[in-house]
């Protein structure tokens, strides 16, 4: 038998510069925080997948992947799905939850804009790496001096 290649979600950490720090976005459904994300669509590459997502997730569409296009991925979950993020950044601190036209509803429940140990505190343990690795990304580290 041969073992299924996993299925994969693409997702975006957003993030914006705000005040002397930077803000990570994080929606909320089912009482689970995570970054904007979804699964690739045929013939659709993992980084426009996230780009797609992001905008029918949050309504952003002024993404700047400052960082270039390096990604990390979780490790497999839900039936071996595997989540794959890009580091980008908007200017863009409204958000809006819009209806997903096959639910009838918005996907998410509420958005916020935190810092580090916000998101940290915030997401899953799955997704607590892909924080570490975007803060690194952005050199957080750096900017908290």
């Amino acid at each position: 038998m041969t073992p299924r290649s996993p299925r994969i979600s693409a997702g975006v950490v957003v993030v914006r510069h705000a005040g002397e720090g930077w803000l990570f976005l994080l929606l909320r459904a089912f009482n689970h925080w995570d970054f904007p994300k979804g699964m690739v669509e045929q013939d659709e590459s993992p980084l426009a997948a996230a780009i797609r997502e992001v905008r029918e997730e949050s309504l952003i569409e002024d993404l700047e992947f400052a960082w270039g296009e390096a990604s990390t991925q979780t490790g497999p979950y839900s039936r071996g799905k595997v989540a794959r993020y890009f580091v980008a950044r908007t200017r863009t601190a409204g958000v809006s939850l819009p209806v997903n036209p096959d639910l009838g509803r918005p996907e998410h429940s509420e958005y916020r804009w935190v810092d580090f140990d916000g998101a940290i505190e915030l997401v899953s343990p799955r997704v607590r790496p892909v924080v570490e690795w975007a803060a690194r990304v952005i050199n957080l580290d750096a900017d908290r001096t």
